[in-house]
């Protein structure tokens, strides 16, 4: 009976000390949805990747910008970056929480960043895990 209580413990101290505050709270992929101001059929690539036409939703890293291709026939195709910011408020509760450990899991899981939502009006932020990017093809007159 020793031997299970003491495996039991292991594996729940092994968990908290590889676990952060960014993992836990957020991950290190998020559900992105690319919607394409109204045209359902312009092509959305992201980063070099087909995803569908007018709007898609994937899981993206969080530690990379999204480099969003739009076109669609008859109309110049246009590059959209979304840029990634740090995610200071988790990052400090992982400092606090888990010391080293903490910040070493968040930074190299990517846990530590999430879309700039904050200076770029065209991502909206609905849940820690959810963001919405909106692409302005207004260039495209069809």
């Amino acid at each position: 009976m020793n031997k299970k209580v003491l495996i039991f413990t292991g594996l729940i101290s092994i968990s908290l000390v590889m676990s952060s505050c960014g993992v836990m709270f957020g991950g290190s992929k998020y559900n992105g949805t690319i919607k394409v101001k109204d045209h359902p059929n312009a092509e959305i690539s992201v980063n070099g990747q087909k995803l569908g036409n007018g709007q898609v939703t994937s899981l993206f890293p969080r530690n990379k910008p999204l480099v969003v291709e739009v076109k669609q026939e008859g109309c110049p195709t246009k590059t959209q970056t979304f840029e990634t910011a740090f995610r200071t408020g988790n990052f400090i509760l992982s400092v606090f929480s888990w010391g080293l450990i903490g910040i070493g899991v968040d930074l190299g899981t990517g846990a530590s960043f999430k879309p700039a939502h904050r200076s770029n009006s065209a991502i909206k932020k609905l849940t820690d895990k959810n963001f919405e990017f909106e692409v302005d093809y207004s260039d495209c007159k069809k």
